[in-house]
């Protein structure tokens, strides 16, 4: 009788951990889709970019503002461990205050939970051979991962055909000089990863950048595969190879025979006529809808069931629409995710709004359960995915009870 009463006793309160997280997991949605306030001075003395981890815009302003010499730490933890984005915004409702010397998440001026400002990693201090700083070489996305934007610009631009809710090419114009970021050549990204993978204990890679002409991109990525296996010494070093949709299909051969453990190719849109309008560059210089499906499939194929990622911008269409593409993705042995669209500075959609926060957490639940469904593992996920610190692997982790917090609650049970 006294275990049944352990067991009842621990699984009331490990149903009370998970109302709580996901409260909290709700806050992580509402200030990503609606910013939040801050006064820069807020971070004075912390120690940004040498004791915490600094933002770097290798890739896109996430940002609502642009603030050009203005350095933000990248993101912080709430008090059960999630990560949550930063994206500054003066018209929030939520903000960053300071009382004491401990900074809080609050809403109307109301305190919610004290934050944790991510560390840096030591590679961030550290310098390639030929003198190129690491940190602007390999992004720390948390948990053990690197993102590693190879090019800080897309060649749609030349073309006019960038995909509108993109802003990579406008914020390299806006911070690519002031930050020292821009191209990053092969043995540059080996030596960063090696550092990352031998200084962090970082254990994937995910190679990306903008859109490049397919022949170029294959090759590089080969040159990128060997110089990582050369400075790291491993044969299989865990990476994602981030792609287009390459017009010649066994070109995806390629990537895996490189050493890719896993492949990705963002489709961003499932509605064929709304993925016209919105990636034209996609559209109409890579093949259309249909070949990025069909990429998507043959790259199953050839990788495997749960080693191919693609991704949904949340709230550019329809949520059917969304789910009836993961649900079909998932099918042949995709893992599509999808992101909330952010209205970013400097693309076509700049000054439009994302739907509401409630919108995208009843989206990611789903997606969760399609997953679930299909018997994706959070291994699964986490492998093939660029930054391991999304709604959806923070919904695996509760559900999975494998925080921090539900093996403190439970060997305090076991205690009593």
């Amino acid at each position: 009788m006294q275990n049944i009463n352990k067991r009842i006793r621990k699984d009331k309160i490990m149903s009370n951990i998970k109302d709580k997280l996901y409260r909290e997991l709700e806050l992580k949605i509402i200030t990503g889709v609606e910013g939040i306030n801050f006064d820069h001075r807020i971070f004075d003395h912390l120690d940004i970019g040498v004791k915490y981890q600094e933002e770097v815009h290798c890739l896109f302003e996430l940002d609502h503002e642009s603030h050009v010499g203005i350095q933000h730490p990248a993101g912080f933890y709430s008090p059960s461990g999630f990560a949550f984005p930063l994206k500054w915004d003066r018209r929030s409702q939520y903000s960053l205050i300071k009382e004491n010397g401990v900074i809080y998440l609050a809403h109307k001026g109301q305190v919610i939970f004290p934050i944790q400002l991510p560390e840096r990693p030591n590679y961030y201090g550290l310098k390639t051979s030929d003198g190129v700083r690491m940190n602007t070489l390999a992004l720390y996305s948390g948990d053990q991962t690197l993102l590693v934007p190879y090019s800080n610009e897309c060649a749609f631009k030349e073309s006019g055909r960038d995909c509108k809710f993109c802003n990579i090419n406008a914020t390299s114009r806006t911070y690519g000089e002031v930050e020292g970021i821009g191209w990053k050549y092969p043995h540059q990204i080996g030596e960063a990863v090696a550092a990352a993978y031998r200084e962090d204990g970082a254990r994937h890679v995910t190679l990306t950048g903008g859109f490049v002409a397919e022949r170029r991109e294959v090759e590089y990525y080969l040159d990128v595969a060997d110089s990582i296996r050369q400075y790291t010494g491993l044969d299989d070093f865990n990476g994602t190879a981030c792609v287009g949709a390459p017009h010649d299909l066994s070109i995806i051969d390629k990537y895996k025979e490189a050493g890719y453990r896993t492949i990705a190719t963002n489709i961003e849109i499932w509605d064929r006529n709304i993925f016209r309008a919105i990636c034209p560059g996609k559209d109409i210089e890579s093949g259309g809808w249909d070949h990025w499906v069909k990429t998507l499939e043959y790259e199953a194929e050839v990788f495997g069931r749960g080693k191919v990622r693609s991704n949904i911008v949340a709230g550019l269409e329809p949520k059917d629409s969304s789910l009836e593409g993961i649900e079909y993705l998932a099918s042949k042995g995709v893992i599509c995710f999808a992101t909330s669209w952010n209205p970013n500075p400097g693309s076509a959609l700049e000054g439009h709004r994302s739907p509401e926060p409630e919108w995208h957490f009843d989206l990611f639940k789903k997606i969760a359960a399609i997953y679930r469904r299909h018997g994706f593992t959070y291994d699964e996920i986490y492998d093939c995915y660029a930054t391991p610190t999304t709604v959806i692997h923070d919904i695996y982790r509760i559900e999975d009870e494998t925080l921090p917090i539900f093996r403190e609650e439970a060997e305090a049970v076991e205690a009593v």
